[in-house]
């Protein structure tokens, strides 16, 4: 049985009213004035709300009544709201339609209209109400799989002796494609993984969390960042559709000799600097991941210095577009690198943050994973 609020301070009309729909089987309250009404709609359970505009008898100017739409909304804006007006009041129920309000009848009413009105509004509430929860619900498994995907990456990344690092994730989306992971072998090497899963959403997000079991599986102190690649696509080709490719960046950073052995699987180059300014470009490797079958992946290997700064990122950064569609840029990355080479990881990550930020106004188009790594 529909549940319907009558809201009107003159009693003949309310009981009128409730005559009238309780006998074409409407369950009926009345309330007589706005603070009664709203006490009514907070205790819920209605389908529909039908309320005449004017509460005081000395006024018509119906501000009572647009007011209580205002407050009526801020309870629930799914509850439809039919207004009564008179003939001469037509402008007042167009403002009531502006705040809120589904539709309005006029005084004197004809019966089948109020009933036509009331049961065409009685089925939008319930449908409005039904869209509402699914949408919560929703809304709640997107949340907790943007909490499921942030757990599969680190909290706090390991320390090892002689460098600092940090990093930071930013879907675009509630969860996303991109991945970061650090790796501790011991006190003295790591293992340091970026990539980028093709696409955006909980299709990238499912690839990715693949993708970070598969990385832990395989990666150890011992395993050649090219054999790591090897392994990865073999197994990303056997699984993965075609159109779900992965880049992927993955390094064995070695503080007792001070190298970093790495593999580029059509990732966006790591950017190395040296305390000098020489900036090395770090993209030996070979083809993204889970395309073609059968691959052999070189790596490269560079010697650290101290004073080195070393950003790995994603392609969300470079690919951060300005009002203007210009993208931000791997020159404007590397020049922003340089200038600022002599800060911490922290602050460097700070300020690289902050200018592809300001730059994109604070849009970004895709996910966005930068990894800062600052040596002693």
């Amino acid at each position: 049985m529909p549940r319907v609020l009558v809201a009107d301070d003159q009693p003949h009309i309310g009981q009128a009213l409730e005559l009238l729909l309780r006998g074409e089987g409407f369950h009926i309250e009345v309330a007589d004035a706005p603070e009664r009404v709203l006490h009514a709609i907070e205790k819920g359970g209605f389908d529909a709300i039908l309320m005449d505009l004017n509460y005081s008898r000395d006024t018509t100017s119906g501000e009572e009544g647009l007011d209580l739409i205002n407050r009526l909304q801020a309870l629930d804006n799914t509850l439809p709201i039919v207004v009564m007006t008179a003939w001469g009041s037509v402008p007042l129920a167009v403002e009531a339609m502006r705040r809120g309000a589904r539709d309005f009848v006029l005084k004197p009413w004809e019966n089948d209209q109020v009933l036509r009105t009331m049961r065409a509004q009685v089925e939008l509430g319930r449908a409005l109400r039904q869209d509402r929860h699914k949408q919560l619900q929703k809304d709640q498994e997107w949340e907790e799989a943007r909490r499921i995907q942030r757990r599969l990456l680190p909290e706090t990344l390991p320390k090892l002796r002689g460098c600092e690092m940090v990093a930071e994730w930013r879907p675009a989306l509630v969860v996303g494609g991109d991945y970061f992971d650090v790796l501790k072998f011991s006190d003295e090497s790591a293992g340091l993984c970026i990539a980028d899963v093709c696409g955006k959403g909980l299709p990238a997000a499912l690839l990715m969390a693949n993708l970070q079991a598969a990385v832990r599986a395989h990666a150890s102190g011992s395993a050649a960042p090219a054999q790591v690649c090897e392994q990865l696509n073999r197994m990303f080709c056997s699984v993965s559709a075609h159109e779900r490719f992965i880049t992927l960046f993955y390094g064995l950073l070695d503080m007792r000799h001070r190298t970093l052995v790495y593999c580029n699987a059509g990732h966006s180059p790591g950017l190395l600097v040296r305390r000098s300014g020489r900036l090395i470009r770090l993209g030996a490797g070979g083809p993204l991941l889970g395309e073609f079958e059968g691959l052999f992946y070189e790596q490269g290997q560079v010697q650290l210095e101290p004073g080195d700064r070393l950003l790995l990122f994603t392609d969300g950064i470079a690919e951060a577009p300005s009002e203007t569609q210009e993208e931000y840029g791997e020159k404007r990355l590397a020049h922003l690198l340089t200038t600022h080479r002599e800060l911490a990881a922290a602050p460097l990550q700070e300020k690289i943050w902050s200018e592809v930020l300001q730059f994109c106004n604070g849009e970004l188009q895709d996910d966005a994973t930068l990894i800062v790594v600052a040596l002693d």
